[in-house]
């Protein structure tokens, strides 16, 4: 819009919770909606009009001749709020319908024009009030409601160097001299309640007071031109998004709790009010490729960012969303895509796309069209879009089908048709159907054609690392402390509050927070102090006294215990200690609390630690070369990755791998939180490889066993070698042997370990 408007509608709402800059924000239902029209050509003013929202509970239970019920204010009742006219409905429909009638009908009796334009103090009254509200409840807003003019903003025109964060009506009418009654005006600034509801006379002055302020812009010295106004976007617009995009991290936010069947629609439809950028809305997707219950949403702008935040743990149905920030990195790993395959499918404009889940390997273009349009009449048919160009299997980079495959539909009619034939058969299998995303599809494409880190299937069972073992020895100096059960809303202020006297012996960057999988924080943490004296003098202090939350207002009481920073090291790789004690009835929750993650063992920590003697069959360099190739050493866990050439039956020794399994990260600067190869160390103390065979039963023989199993390679009985639990830190299944095997060398100086036998 370019053109000056006729008139102008000046809105002001009031909700049953909070006002002020918290409007909205509490997920609480319209009560007052007030507005004033202006003749923005003669500079006039109508009447001021009230309407009161008030549900009939008391005869909510009987059946009514009428859905709602509509009254006018008498004369005598203009005192009470100060409106000229006062309307009382019982639900948010009728409500608006009342608003579009009154207003068509005073712009058709003024008779000097047709455009008019809605004016708010601030984007809350329209974006967070009156559509969010009306999306939950299905109700559909008149065209009014999808434009308006922010008076802030307008007003900033003339003044660049105001704060939108800061400015109000009352703010802006003291910078225009506009004389203001201090007693009868509110001001959201002196508020000292938000949380409060407003009282009934508080939006006509708001009203009262807008006109005013615009009035004073439409004249001179001003002059003021409403001619661009806030656009509130009627439909989410699907699209593609680059991997090449350069994305702002101040329009990203992660939401978390939303239903499994969820789609884009449903997610645009929360955040109603708010432009998402095209293509801006990403299901996020789990290990199996199923959704796991996040997205990430992308705004057009900072500012509606920051709205989207205001509804956090507000309701999808019977769900609340959790919603928080992200970064543009977050979105692109989710969304950004570089397939031209999937841009020319996802091209098309005004598709619903459909996901099928799994089909046979041998199915066709074919098979899939017969699928949701059968040539014998019998079942419903919901044309695909485009034909057999309407369809995209997903496939492995070998070309190899993976059983899903994406379907465009024309409209949402034949979508929903094709939904209900949900779990039917194609030849003998049963398919699933889902609506899906742009997003989806470019995040099912990237996982399955991206190039696997191992080609070959199998993991290697050889490991070779620098001799530098990350088992704890016994008696090692406990300089570091571990703080366990920590409230999942701490961070490390609240850690440091909690230390109190002792703060002052933490190391520089010596607060370690262990996190999980997902990034979020496990409970458990870290801290490295000056000397063993302190660490145990804290632990003694500070065990099992409460640590409250800044942000939050749960709080928890802390395990404290010593622990030594080998110790630290190998919990922080994913790793655990030895439960096995001599004495297994005598297990106390006392001592290091040096316990494995929850994922791995849920049994008490023992006081103390031992260590089973084992026979040195080995050479000590080689035990010790052993030991060390179960777990990565720190320093080495990001270093560069091998890979190897596909379908070959040996291992190059020059090429050994390793692979690390974690299962808690530390905060930075840590571990890694993808998965790891780690190249071996060239040299050995003995020529021959190491081999771990995990998941032996327990009442096995032992050596001979093991003899029998690598019968064809040749080597010394006293070359193999048994290591019970105890030493490698286990917490379940049988004992992992580690044996020495000789290499076997090929023409040409090359060794290999052939594991074919194995």
């Amino acid at each position: 819009m370019t053109a000056q408007v006729d008139y102008l509608v000046v809105v002001f709402t009031a909700t049953s919770g909070a006002s002020g800059e918290l409007l909205g924000s509490d997920e609480k239902e319209l009560v007052q909606l007030v507005w004033q029209l202006v003749n923005v050509n003669n500079k006039t003013l109508g009447k001021v009009n009230e309407i009161l929202i008030r549900p009939d509970i008391s005869d909510s239970t009987e059946e009514k001749t009428e859905e709602d019920v509509v009254v006018e204010c008498k004369e005598g009742d203009k005192a009470a709020s100060g409106a000229d006219c006062i309307y009382t409905v019982t639900s948010l429909d009728s409500g608006i319908n009342m608003f579009n009638l009154q207003l068509t009908n005073e712009v058709n009796s003024a008779g000097a024009g047709t455009s008019l334009c809605l004016c708010t103090d601030g984007q809350l009254h329209i974006r967070q009030v009156i559509h969010p509200e009306a999306a939950s409840k299905n109700i559909l807003v008149p065209d009014c409601f999808y434009s308006f003019f922010d008076l802030r903003k307008e007003f900033k025109n003339h003044f660049p160097n105001s704060d939108l964060k800061t400015l109000n009506a009352h703010g802006i009418a003291e910078s225009l001299s506009i004389s203001v009654d201090a007693t009868s005006v509110w001001d959201p600034s002196a508020n000292q309640d938000p949380l409060a509801a407003l009282p009934a006379e508080v939006a006509v002055q708001q009203v009262r007071l807008m006109t005013s302020i615009i009035l004073t812009l439409l004249s001179e010295p001003y002059c003021h031109s409403f001619s661009n106004p806030e656009k509130v976007n009627e439909r989410f617009e699907s699209g593609t998004c680059s991997k090449m995009e350069k994305v702002c991290d101040n329009t990203v936010i992660r939401a978390r709790g939303l239903p499994w069947q969820s789609s884009d629609q449903d997610i645009a439809r929360f955040f109603k009010g708010l432009n998402i950028a095209k293509g801006g809305a990403a299901l996020c997707l789990n290990a199996q490729g199923r959704r796991n219950g996040e997205a990430l949403v992308r705004f057009v702008s900072e500012e509606h960012r920051d709205l989207a935040l205001q509804r956090h743990k507000h309701h999808m149905g019977n769900r609340y969303i959790e919603v928080y920030k992200a970064t543009g990195e977050d979105f692109l790993k989710i969304a950004g895509g570089t397939s031209n395959e999937v841009a020319m499918f996802l091209s098309r404009e005004d598709q619903i796309i459909v996901r099928m889940r799994g089909l046979p390997f041998n199915a066709t273009h074919d098979d899939v069209l017969r699928f949701f349009s059968p040539e014998d009449g019998l079942k419903e048919t919901c044309p695909i879009s485009g034909g057999k160009d309407g369809i995209l299997f997903v496939r492995y980079p070998d070309g190899r089908p993976t059983g899903d495959a994406f379907v465009l539909f024309a409209c949402e009619e034949h979508a929903q048709c094709a939904l209900r034939k949900h779990k039917e058969l194609l030849g003998k299998r049963y398919i699933e159907l889902f609506k899906s995303t742009a997003a989806e599809v470019q995040q099912v494409l990237n996982r399955y054609s991206s190039t696997p880190l191992i080609p070959v299937a199998p993991a290697p069972l050889v490991s070779v690392l620098p001799p530098v073992s990350l088992l704890p020895p016994p008696g090692g100096v406990r300089d570091c402390l571990r703080l366990r059960g920590l409230p999942y809303t701490a961070n490390i202020e609240d850690i440091l509050t909690f230390l109190g006297e002792f703060t002052q012996d933490v190391r520089p960057h010596g607060v370690h927070m262990v996190l999980n999988q997902q990034g979020r924080p496990s409970g458990d943490c870290f801290i490295q102090m000056t000397s063993a004296e302190r660490a145990l003098h804290a632990s003694q202090r500070l065990h099992k006294h409460v640590m409250t939350s800044q942000r939050g207002a749960n709080s928890r009481y802390v395990e404290v215990f010593p622990c030594s920073t080998d110790e630290m090291g190998l919990v922080l790789m994913g790793g655990s200690l030895s439960h096995t004690h001599t004495h297994t009835h005598n297990r106390s929750r006392s001592g290091t609390g040096l316990s494995p993650p929850p994922c791995k063992s849920r049994r008490l920590s023992p006081p103390s630690y031992s260590f089973t003697p084992v026979q040195p069959i080995l050479p000590t360099e080689v035990a010790a070369a052993a030991a060390a190739a179960l777990y990565p050493p720190i320093g080495q866990v990001l270093l560069a990755p091998r890979t190897l050439h596909p379908g070959h039956p040996y291992y190059p020794a020059s090429a050994q791998l390793y692979m690390n399994y974690s299962a808690y990260y530390p905060s930075p600067p840590g571990s890694p939180t993808t998965l790891g190869f780690f190249p071996a160390h060239s040299s050995m103390s003995s020529h021959g490889g190491l081999v771990r065979m995990p998941g032996l039963p327990y009442d096995g023989s032992g050596v001979k066993d093991l003899i029998n199993a690598v019968q064809g390679y040749q080597g010394p009985v006293e070359s193999v070698s048994l290591l019970n639990s105890s030493l490698m830190g286990q917490t379940s299944g049988g004992e992992t042997p580690l044996m020495s095997i000789p290499l076997i060398t090929k023409p040409g100086g090359h060794q290999y370990l052939d594991l074919t036998l194995l």
